[in-house]
């Protein structure tokens, strides 16, 4: 007989009670399901690059200890949810069991393979063995089960790709679908983190809805992100710059500008401190897209008060409307897209 649950999955919070899973301290990770949930068996975490770079620097690069500090995440919280970035991650696994009750917006069946689309900073989550962390793809090899409550999104994985390439993909799709609906032809576009997997997805879509018009304009601090960048083929100007400072950024898209600034900002890197060189990026009246999970919105919004600057800002939301099928569809319809990612995450 199974209990009956939340959609939300309010019934898995432990402390504090009274709100939802994902901003809870600690949440119910027993794997006995309710009647409104889906059982996993997970075979691959996607950590958020966010997080993972966090973690990284915190075990010195070491997979033994990275493991023991995820390990110890999801003893104390029930839930892979970094305490420091307040982010999670995505998963991969097979069905194993379907509550009664369990509305999916996809059709699902036992035995399926699906990844989650919703944060592991709300997934309910134990972890028996971490078998191996790939420090390249951002991603662990584990035995582990997991629940997803039916409000969460997941995608049932496509038969034409790995697992892992499609799990990579999914894992930022939110900003290639966000990208579709935010640029306009004619827009200059600039990609701070243009190099890594969602900022390559983000300027292949801007530069479907700028066209030829547009501008697209990426930026990396490093020489292999900027190659990337290069061999994708979509870029008007690659910039190599330190992303943490603001005024160098700034210095480097007046430049490539003539001084006109862009008209959207697409926020993709994954360490802290480039909210003022997104701004300072900006026009007046432009747009920037927070898609890192490592902005902080005081540092955005104060930021922008503190120099005068007037631009609409946007916080990532890791869903969109069919973000699953629009982001797996831009690596197919890419060559050279699918064979970076291939090379990356296959």
């Amino acid at each position: 007989m199974y209990k009956p649950g939340c959609p939300y999955g309010t019934h898995r919070v432990l402390e504090p009670k009274g709100v939802l899973p994902q901003p809870a301290w600690k949440i119910d990770n027993t794997m006995e399901i309710y009647d409104n949930e889906l059982l996993i068996d997970v075979d691959t975490l996607n950590i958020d690059a966010a997080s993972f770079t966090q973690i990284k620097k915190q075990a010195q690069g070491d997979a033994e200890a990275f493991a023991a500090i995820m390990r110890d995440i999801v003893s104390q919280r029930g839930k892979h949810h970094n305490p420091v970035t307040g982010s999670g991650g995505m998963l991969m696994g097979t069905v194993q069991e379907i509550g009664p009750k369990f509305a999916g917006k996809t059709p699902v069946k036992v035995g399926d393979r699906i990844a989650t689309l919703v944060s592991l900073s709300l997934t309910p989550l134990q972890i028996h063995r971490i078998k191996a962390i790939d420090m390249e793809k951002d991603q662990a090899s584990v035995e582990a089960q997991a629940i997803l409550f039916s409000s969460g999104i997941y995608a049932v994985l496509p038969e034409d790709m790995s697992p892992t390439l499609a799990l990579a993909i999914l894992d930022v799709a939110g900003a290639p679908a966000q990208t579709a609906h935010l640029v306009r032809p004619g827009q200059t576009v600039l990609i701070i983190g243009g190099g890594g997997k969602s900022g390559l997805l983000c300027a292949y879509e801007a530069k479907k809805r700028a066209g030829i018009t547009g501008k697209i304009i990426g930026l990396g601090s490093g020489k292999a992100s900027c190659a990337r960048m290069e061999r994708l083929g979509v870029f008007d100007h690659i910039l190599q710059v330190d992303a943490t400072d603001p005024l160098k950024v700034l210095a480097a898209i007046q430049e490539a500008t003539q001084g006109n600034l862009a008209d959207v900002t697409i926020n993709c890197v994954n360490i802290p401190g480039t909210e003022m060189s997104s701004i300072l990026a900006t026009k007046e009246n432009g747009l920037v897209y927070f898609f890192s999970m490592a902005t902080s919105f005081t540092a955005a919004a104060l930021g922008a008060e503190g120099i005068g600057k007037d631009v609409t800002m946007l916080i990532g939301n890791g869903y969109c409307k069919d973000h699953a099928v629009v982001s797996l569809q831009t690596v197919r319809e890419c060559p050279v897209l699918m064979e970076i990612f291939q090379e990356l995450f296959a």
